[in-house]
């Protein structure tokens, strides 16, 4: 009994896959900087109240929407 296999090939990389791709992050990480500084806008907009019930601090926007806030508890408002 004679068994064929067959593997599939994948195409080598090529430069512009490369480019490609460097692109592609590039594209996303322009959008995901879009989509944060429009959430900075939104949130500089509320009034302290409103921020209170989200529990940060005005001066904590920044840092709340890039992710910097490493200890949650600082930006609280007591």
């Amino acid at each position: 009994m004679t068994a064929i296999y067959t593997t599939a090939g994948t195409a080598p990389a090529t430069a512009s896959d490369g480019f490609t791709r460097v692109l592609g992050n590039w594209a996303n990480g322009l959008a995901a900087y879009w989509v944060r500084r429009e959430a900075i806008k939104a949130l500089r907009a509320m009034d302290d109240r409103e921020l209170r019930d989200i529990g940060i601090s005005r001066s904590c926007i920044e840092d709340a929407v890039w992710g910097g806030l490493a200890d949650p508890e600082l930006g609280r408002l007591r």
